[in-house]
């Protein structure tokens, strides 16, 4: 499956994928990746090293930021893949980058398609923004 290029990049890793908006203001633990929402169905699950599916997102303009401490934490999604657009997020990963720090792919698929991943499976993201399962 292809998603549309928003950042572009590689990764590899087993799927979060919530039907639920997250904010990551609020909803994510910086230090840790964990999400701390206590409405998300993930609630305790730690980001780092997944492909983080979210059919939409919640919240702030900080968002960029929590997610550019996630980044420099170590803590940070290996990807991103939206079902709409959040340019906010694409700040933070932009951000990171130019400050020399690892980028992950942002992604956009469509919510039913997301579907077709579960969460844990194992899936890899290639540069020109194919999605395959392991």
């Amino acid at each position: 499956m292809t998603a549309e290029i928003v950042i572009p990049g590689t990764a590899r890793g087993p799927v979060l994928r919530s039907t639920q908006p997250l904010s990551f203001w609020g909803g994510v633990d910086p230090a840790t990746g964990a999400i701390t929402d206590p409405e998300s169905e993930h609630c305790g699950t730690r980001l780092a090293g997944r492909i983080l599916m979210l059919a939409a997102t919640r919240g702030s303009s900080s968002s960029s930021s929590v997610l550019l401490e996630l980044i420099v934490a170590g803590a940070a999604p290996a990807a991103i893949i939206l079902g709409q657009i959040d340019a906010i997020l694409g700040i933070g990963i932009l951000v990171a980058r130019e400050l020399g720090y690892p980028s992950l792919p942002l992604l956009r698929l469509a919510s039913d398609a997301q579907a077709r991943f579960t969460t844990g499976a194992v899936v890899t993201v290639t540069e020109d923004g194919t999605i395959a399962c392991m």
